[in-house]
């Protein structure tokens, strides 16, 4: 089977990790501020924050945002569901903006015409949470803008993004929002078994960040030396630790951070080759009864996935039976996502089918076909060749 996602794992990659393990720090040591101090380098960005995955840093993110009872988190139908839960952990409310039938990321218009309706009513949401979808930004000069003239705070989920570009910069620099979020699943740009990062522009939100990741807990000799040397008070002794908030343990491991700062040494070749791939499929699939992903001439994507769109109207089968017939001839496809709003849970919170058409219309149609670093020119012939005869 050829799957949709796999990890590039090196002799560099392990030796890393090896040499934690006969280290005396296996957690909380010197192998993550390396791994923070490296990818904010490579972000162009001022703060990095290491957590156990992504979702622990989207939590983190609201919190540090103060989003809770009584305010309002919006963010995509066409993610994952952590997007949105993470508003529900802190006790706020979710609501949801269409996407562009284009990029499947968040629609500017559509987010632009629910801000306006939502100001009259007096329901405007406290933070936005664009998703860079398959690893191509959200147009974020223009959310930016509606920011700054309706109040809200962003977060950018570019849990897909590591290694992509908006505007010329690193995806991840933070210029345009107020903290990055990108996850290193096995399945991701490059991995940390599991892991995720949050990276922020501002100092003291970095700083809250940090702490709540590690149960709310700050250390008065490591935050304020000079004052705890001249003090003799037991108070400011070296061995004190304050818990100032309530926080949670979402530390990442000196074992994952030494293999996600390997792997960083290697994620333009990823990507790299990841847009190879994706030229690639594009050449190959033209002429066949299905649409190829759109790219955002602003944009520079990281191609965490390649998604097709069927042209139903074109063949006779149905997306389900070509679905099936990819994955019994060895073609570990997938689709990516069930809107979020139809999920039973959010149901029951008072979403219903039809409330967001783009996003219900993209899934219908989409399949999204084997792309990774290590996939082979004979893989992906094999992937085309498959499709090929399934829609013929």
């Amino acid at each position: 089977m050829i799957p949709y996602g796999r990890q590039d794992i090196s002799a560099e990659d392990i030796a890393a990790v090896t040499e934690v393990l006969q280290s005396d720090w296996l957690t909380q040591g010197q192998a993550g501020p390396r791994f923070e101090r490296a990818m904010a380098e490579y972000c162009g960005a001022k703060n990095a924050v290491a957590v156990s995955n992504a979702t622990a840093a989207l939590h983190i993110a609201c919190l540090a945002l103060d989003l809770g009872p009584g305010d309002s988190l919006w963010t995509v139908p066409n993610t994952f569901v952590a997007s949105a839960n993470c508003a529900l952990y802190c006790g706020a409310n979710v609501d949801f903006v269409d996407i562009d039938p284009r990029t499947y990321n968040m629609s500017v218009t559509a987010l632009s015409d629910k801000l306006a309706q939502a100001s009259i009513e007096g329901r405007l949401p406290k933070v936005v949470v664009p998703v860079h979808f398959a690893g191509q930004s959200c147009e974020m000069t223009e959310i930016r803008a509606l920011a700054g003239h309706y109040g809200f705070r962003i977060i950018e989920d570019a849990s897909h993004a590591v290694g992509g570009e908006y505007l010329g910069r690193k995806i991840g620099a933070g210029q345009l929002s107020d903290i990055v979020v990108f996850s290193f699943h096995p399945v991701k740009i490059i991995t940390t078994g599991e892991g995720g990062m949050a990276l922020a522009s501002d100092a003291r939100l970095a700083e809250r960040l940090a702490y709540l990741r590690t149960h709310g807990i700050v250390r008065p000799v490591q935050t304020n030396p000079v004052d705890a040397r001249r003090s003799n008070e037991d108070r400011y002794g070296p061995w004190i630790y304050e818990q100032i908030e309530l926080g949670l343990n979402y530390r990442m491991t000196d074992i994952q951070a030494a293999l996600g700062a390997s792997q960083l040494g290697r994620l333009d070749a990823f990507v790299a080759r990841r847009r190879k791939l994706a030229a690639r499929y594009d050449a190959l699939l033209a002429g066949l009864p299905v649409l190829c992903p759109w790219q955002h001439p602003e944009t520079n994507s990281a191609w965490h996935l390649y998604v097709i769109r069927l042209r139903r109207n074109e063949i006779k089968l149905s997306r389900r039976q070509v679905f099936e017939a990819l994955r019994a001839a060895g073609i570990g496809v997938n689709v990516h996502y069930i809107p979020v709003h139809t999920q039973p849970y959010y149901q029951r919170l008072g979403f219903s089918v039809g409330m967001f058409p783009e996003a219900e219309s993209y899934y219908q149609d989409a399949i999204t076909l084997p792309l990774f670093s290590k996939m082979t020119d004979a893989e992906q012939d094999i992937v085309v060749a498959a499709l090929t005869k399934i829609l013929s």
